[in-house]
């Protein structure tokens, strides 16, 4: 079965909603046709010549970054100059570049979520909140012998999600009624005769995010020609979303020792420590990214160390100055998110388009 990338963009925008990015970011279709087949898709963090060598070694058209390939006005198109010939390349290839930046960070199971999930944080928050997801209620009337395969479907579609609960449905058992008319194809009953069927009435809850996928795998599955179902609006507060999260790790440790954790978690060989090593960390703050802006954010929330990427002279300073330690791994520990990604896409795709996490460092720091 061919997919197009409307079909991916989809998918990826429900995963990381545009709605969650800055204002100013730049995310999207950057390069190519939003109707090009997909025939692979390479999942990576920036998009270099190197990556698209690579794309183009397993046969991938679709590239799915979290850096924008263009984030600046071009100014020229020079084939001698590197900005050049990599536009020049992604193009005489008839390779697409989908990013998803700032909203992969903001949004849940993203960049932010992976990288605390990483140091095995508890009791973990969002650091910035932008707000919370809408909360709606489906009901559906099921035929008896099909309720289980409607339910499971709509809760492994991201419905019925209350806290740490996947799955919560309210079922009643009852009779539904229709006369099938001239020009229907009734799954049950005949035209023009009145038929009274078993039916259980599933309510869910599921999100202004998620409420297309569960909506399409709801229709997948169910029986029937027409499906009776109905979404209501709730005044009711889902999950937050926004940039960062914070937490706490299991027992505390002092900051040489988290320090080191850090660096076996992330996998790198070195980071940058603002503190005293002896202080004691409990409670954790982290942004991926270049998030030094809101260390006093972490602070105001109580942590006791706070990592983010390209930390500045001053803002180290000032961390000193109000208590705070800071661990600074670098930028590129978003990459983490790349495997995250990946399995997003080979769940929500279903296996209709082979998925490739990249294997270039683009990284161009290394500890000497």
């Amino acid at each position: 079965m061919s997919l197009r990338g409307y079909e991916l963009m989809k998918q990826m925008e429900a995963y990381a909603p545009p709605k969650y990015a800055w204002s100013k970011d730049r995310i999207g279709l950057q390069i190519g046709k939003p109707d090009a087949e997909v025939q692979g898709v390479l999942v990576t963090l920036d998009v270099t010549e190197a990556v698209v060598d690579e794309a183009i070694a397993k046969g991938a058209n679709w590239i799915v970054a979290h850096h924008p390939v263009i984030f600046h006005p071009l100014t020229n198109l020079r084939l001698d100059q590197p900005s050049g010939r990599l536009m020049a390349k992604l193009l005489k290839h008839d390779l697409q570049v989908f990013v998803a930046h700032t909203n992969l960070d903001a949004t849940l199971g993203g960049v932010n979520d992976v990288l605390a999930a990483k140091l095995k944080l508890e009791k973990t928050k969002v650091l910035v909140s932008e707000g919370s997801a809408k909360l709606k209620k489906l009901v559906v009337f099921v035929p008896v012998d099909y309720h289980e395969q409607v339910l499971e479907a709509v809760g492994k579609a991201g419905a019925g999600w209350i806290g740490n609960y996947s799955h919560c449905t309210f079922n009643l058992q009852g009779i539904g009624t229709f006369k099938p008319q001239a020009g229907t194809n009734p799954f049950i009953g005949q035209q023009g005769k009145l038929e009274k069927v078993d039916e259980i009435r599933l309510e869910t809850i599921i999100t202004e995010n998620n409420q297309q996928q569960v909506i399409q795998a709801m229709l997948q599955v169910h029986p029937y020609e027409e499906v009776a179902y109905d979404i209501y609006p709730l005044d009711l507060k889902g999950e937050e979303w926004g940039y960062g999260r914070i937490g706490e790790i299991k027992q505390p440790l002092s900051l040489q020792e988290f320090a080191e954790q850090v660096k076996q978690a992330y996998r790198i060989s070195g980071l940058r420590m603002v503190g005293d090593p002896a202080t004691v960390i409990k409670k954790v703050a982290i942004l991926g990214g270049s998030g030094s802006r809101y260390f006093m954010e972490a602070k105001r929330m109580g942590a006791d160390v706070y990592i983010t990427g390209d930390i500045d002279f001053h803002t180290a300073q000032d961390a000193l100055a109000v208590g705070i330690c800071l661990l600074d791994p670098g930028h590129h520990v978003e990459h983490l998110v790349v495997e995250q990604v990946c399995r997003e896409l080979k769940e929500r795709l279903q296996g209709r388009v082979t998925i490739y996490a990249s294997q270039v460092d683009t990284n161009p720091f290394t500890f000497v």
